[in-house]
């Protein structure tokens, strides 16, 4: 697999000398589903807005090839949209600034719908749907884009646990179609579950990446929650599963 985003020796801070991260190498490949792990405060959000070109780093680059669409953590708007209109929105770059949708924009926001069964929402105000309908959306939205690397802050934080599955599982057959997609979370057992790579940020210069199963061991979790972890396997259906669980 080709690579579609690099980070040789990034580094960012906001106050001089106080860095958020320093000396990050990070390759991701075409087609890869990438989690991003951290505590609040150690620059998950900050490290997206860098990739995202939102910030400049202070130190190393970064090599993107591909276009990036993205979802944040929690979408509001305080005006009633449409769905349909709110999927349509991910066409402005096509679109143009003083143009009106076409019809083929509309059609695609169609389509990127039926994905998601949600095409029967498409007249229905967004702010009437679930949080989970909300979310893919949203994901919806940045799928008509048509970019190749699809970047989520946090796409499950605000779900119950049926639609965390139900997004987790549209990352990954969307990761499956050829996007590569990077996402952060704070659940180790959602990246265990779907990602190819994990990246922990445990300190502004002490960081994990490489293959998931490698990365999420105990000892590792320990380091970056302060909780213990213990990796579990069981049967279900007939297959062995692999989890995360913290003691108490």
């Amino acid at each position: 697999m080709n690579s579609v985003i690099e980070l040789n020796n990034l580094g960012f801070y906001y106050i001089k000398d106080k860095w958020i991260f320093k000396n990050y190498n990070v390759n991701i490949k075409k087609g890869s589903i990438t989690a991003i792990l951290g505590p609040n405060g150690k620059g998950k959000t900050t490290l997206l807005k860098t990739i995202l070109n939102l910030e400049k780093p202070k130190e190393g680059k970064i090599i993107v090839n591909g276009q990036i669409s993205f979802v944040p953590q929690l979408f509001q708007t305080t005006f009633s949209y449409r769905v349909l209109d709110m999927v349509v929105m991910g066409r402005a770059k096509q679109i143009g600034l003083f143009s009106t949708p076409s019809k083929e924009d509309e059609n695609l926001a169609i389509e990127a719908l039926k994905k998601f069964n949600l095409e029967d929402f498409a007249y229905k105000s967004f702010s009437q749907l679930s949080g989970g309908q909300r979310q893919l959306v949203i994901i919806a939205r940045a799928l008509v884009a048509n970019a190749q690397i699809l970047i989520l802050d946090e796409p499950t934080s605000a779900l119950d646990l049926k639609n965390q599955m139900i997004v987790l599982e549209w990352i990954n057959k969307l990761s499956r179609e050829g996007l590569t997609i990077i996402f952060t979370t704070h659940h180790p057992h959602h990246a265990l579950h779907i990602a190819n790579k994990t990246l922990l940020m445990l300190d502004s210069e002490n960081y994990k990446f490489d293959n998931t199963k490698e990365v999420l061991i105990e000892e590792n979790l320990y380091k970056l929650y302060e909780v213990p972890m213990k990796h579990i396997k069981f049967e279900y259906k007939g297959k062995i599963k692999e989890s995360l669980v913290v003691v108490v």
